[in-house]
């Protein structure tokens, strides 16, 4: 089988003002699947020549590929005020966005950077560059965004979280995290090596980082932790807490800061 892109403009494809949504189904070799994907293009993408940058936005633990469109609609009228290309991969309910090192079937850090990057570049007017692409999510797409850019720097340029589990430890009896790193007691080693708090050591202040947590959210207190930690260390970053809890009227707020802050990292780097 062929690693293709298969355009499912029958499952969901709709031309708006704000600009063109496709559900994109891309073949991971690794998983030995098809994953789906919303693309999400400015409207005038099809007339113009320019190529442009690429935010890849991920969903929360028990989501999916077009929460974010389906939620929070609005996102197709920023990938046009913003010009850029807004990607929403699906990173199953519970996978963290990690390679698991004890389920084989949920190998998603691999297929983001070497199956599903590549692919969008592939098909798709990018600045197939890191200065050209950033990463984002919520509460385990927080986590993720992170993960994905600390261990892959030459692929983002920038990174940030809204509302991340950005250290799972504490929760490690929750979201059925045990099915891709095994227990926490027997498999103390996993959890420790694939948390986003031990990993701040891969960073030299290259990544542009932007993170935020409301005041009420259960993932507050390890938000506040990992800012700690950065300015300890000394590596740049943007931390804001603002009211709110965890849920979709904080991160519909939240996405529009994050879109400013990459905007200006796009605008500076190219």
């Amino acid at each position: 089988m062929k690693q293709i892109f298969l355009l499912c403009l029958l499952c969901f494809s709709i031309n708006v003002v704000s600009g063109q949504v496709d559900t994109v189904n891309v073949y991971s070799k690794v998983m030995n699947k098809y994953i789906p994907n919303l693309v999400i293009t400015p409207t005038d993408y099809d007339v113009e020549n320019d190529k442009l940058p690429v935010l890849y936005l991920l969903h929360g633990a028990g989501g999916y590929f077009s929460n974010w469109m389906f939620r929070v609609p609005e996102i197709a009228s920023y990938a046009n005020d913003y010009d850029i290309i807004i990607v929403c991969p699906d990173g199953n309910k519970t996978s963290w966005y990690l390679d698991s090192p004890i389920d084989s079937s949920s190998q998603y850090e691999s297929y983001f950077t070497k199956e599903l990057v590549p692919a969008i570049d592939q098909n798709y007017r990018t600045i197939s560059k890191k200065e050209g692409r950033a990463i984002t999510g919520l509460s385990m797409g927080g986590h993720g965004a992170f993960y994905l850019a600390f261990r892959n720097q030459d692929i983002w340029g920038a990174a940030g979280s809204m509302s991340g589990g950005v250290d799972i430890i504490p929760f490690a009896e929750e979201w059925n995290m045990d099915e891709i790193l095994g227990t926490y007691p027997e498999h103390k080693e996993n959890w420790e090596n694939n948390s986003v708090m031990n990993l701040t050591y891969l960073l030299n202040g290259q990544l542009s980082l932007v993170f935020d947590c409301g005041n009420q959210d259960f993932f507050a207190e390890v938000n506040e932790a990992l800012h700690q930690k950065l300015v300890n260390e000394a590596i740049p970053h943007e931390y804001t807490i603002r009211p709110g809890k965890h849920n979709w009227d904080y991160w519909r707020n939240s996405i529009k800061y994050h879109l400013v802050f990459f905007d200006t990292f796009f605008h500076s780097s190219n």
